[in-house]
């Protein structure tokens, strides 16, 4: 992280039924955590470390853009806040959309980052 001036404080991996792994970066800002897709490039901030998130998301810390340049998707506050009815759901599957009717999640970040079985 040195791009960045920040250090890696620790690295925790996805278990199941999350979908996410998890890091807490320190920086001359304060700590942050960062939450990466265990299956997508994306990568979302949050306050604290829970076990699923609804609408903890934040907005990320302004080196974050240098994960852009790695392949990583920054998602936005915004972005992940938002209504999950106002995003581009084409592409799930039926599997998919029974979890989402079931789990009723209601942003496109509780959708994205999520521990469901």
């Amino acid at each position: 992280m040195s791009i960045a001036h920040g250090q890696v404080e620790d690295f925790t991996e996805q278990e199941y039924p999350q979908n996410f792994h998890s890091a807490t970066i320190s920086d001359r800002e304060g700590t942050h955590i960062a939450l990466f897709h265990a299956h997508h490039p994306l990568i979302a901030f949050v306050g604290d470390r829970r076990y699923w998130y609804t609408s903890e998301f934040q907005e990320a810390p302004a080196w974050a853009t240098v994960l852009g340049d790695v392949g990583f998707v920054v998602l936005s506050a915004a972005r992940l806040l938002s209504p999950l009815a106002e995003s581009d759901t084409c592409a799930l599957s039926g599997a998919e959309w029974r979890q989402i009717r079931h789990w009723r999640p209601g942003t496109l970040g509780a959708t994205l980052f999520n521990s469901w079985d």
